[in-house]
């Protein structure tokens, strides 16, 4: 039987794997096996990330319309109350941005949704 050395697939993995690890610090770049953990933990922070943000970015957007809708002396948590209650179906994404760069479409939302 023939001897069968790998070689080749062997290298192409560790290849994939420290290409992965292209621009971290130190042996995390540099060693095949220290650059697998940290890619694996890499790819463990990626996840948890994609995760945070979109949590980050809903507070943004609360917290953008809670600033707005004091000026009209009303909470937050009562606002979102009348939208639901009047069948106004904007989320708050689309809410934040009619804040900052429409305020008059704002405050046309809010004079429909409570009486100013």
């Amino acid at each position: 039987m023939t001897r069968v050395k790998r070689g080749n697939v062997a290298r192409k993995r560790r290849k994939k794997i420290l290409k992965l690890a292209k621009g971290f610090r130190g042996s995390h770049s540099k060693l095949f096996r220290t650059a697998k953990q940290q890619v694996f933990k890499s790819f463990k922070y990626s996840y948890v990330g994609r995760k945070n943000k979109k949590r980050y970015y809903r507070k943004l957007w609360i917290i953008r319309i809670n600033a707005f809708v004091r000026s009209y002396g009303i909470s937050y948590s009562k606002f979102i109350y009348l939208m639901k209650k009047k069948h106004i179906a904007l989320n708050r994404k689309m809410l934040a941005q009619l804040a900052i760069i429409d305020k008059n479409a704002f405050t046309l939302i809010m004079k429909y949704v409570q009486v100013i």
